[in-house]
């Protein structure tokens, strides 16, 4: 085999290595500025769902984080039985928006459209403004409220009605930190855009 040739194979070998596809998580999720310029696309998804539902961006970007760490196609374990045996996933969320499929299909029906896919980071915020609209409407949570909005995300909304959240106190941690990245993000993005 030439030498040509075989630098050739070792720099496409090397090539297929490096890459960090379409579904990796922003290198730096601390900074929203970062993760903005690294992945535009995101801002005009996030904006777009601003204009249209009124969520701000902040809220949006700590959901994101919470739900999935901003990777696109992101899943939730398996549960095994007898701590070996697989036995499916411990729900059906997917993508960044960590949607169930129940959830998915009545946003596709209602807001979204049939082609709406939950690995697309624009539907993926259209559908959490369309959420978490509704929430503010039937439950009167603030659309600035990201802490309030995660836990009736997290706990549907008529489990946030009858106060699901209150039996689980690490719940209630982690809608806490959800508020203060929100916050965070909100400071970072007024200095970014």
């Amino acid at each position: 085999m030439s030498r040509f040739l075989r630098a050739s194979l070792m720099l496409v070998f090397l090539a297929s290595c490096g890459g960090r596809g379409d579904f990796a998580a922003p290198r730096n999720m601390d900074d929203a500025c970062a993760i903005i310029r690294e992945r535009p696309q995101y801002m005009r998804a996030m904006a777009a769902t601003e204009r249209r539902w009124g969520i701000p961006v902040s809220v949006q970007m700590a959901v994101i984080y919470q739900e999935s760490k901003f990777i696109g196609n992101a899943r939730t374990p398996y549960s095994f039985v007898l701590g070996v045996i697989p036995m499916g996933r411990q729900s059906t969320a997917y993508g960044y928006s960590q949607a169930l499929n129940a959830t998915w299909e009545e946003y596709q029906a209602t807001a979204g459209g049939r082609r709406a896919k939950r690995d697309d980071i624009g539907d993926a915020t259209d559908f959490m403004g369309w959420y978490m609209d509704e929430s503010s409407t039937k439950l009167g949570i603030s659309k600035t409220d990201a802490e309030a909005q995660y836990l009736a995300y997290h706990e549907g909304r008529s489990g946030y009605a009858d106060g699901s959240y209150l039996d689980k106190p690490w719940l209630v941690e982690v809608a806490t930190k959800v508020g203060a990245r929100s916050e965070m993000y909100g400071q970072q993005l007024a200095y970014c855009r």
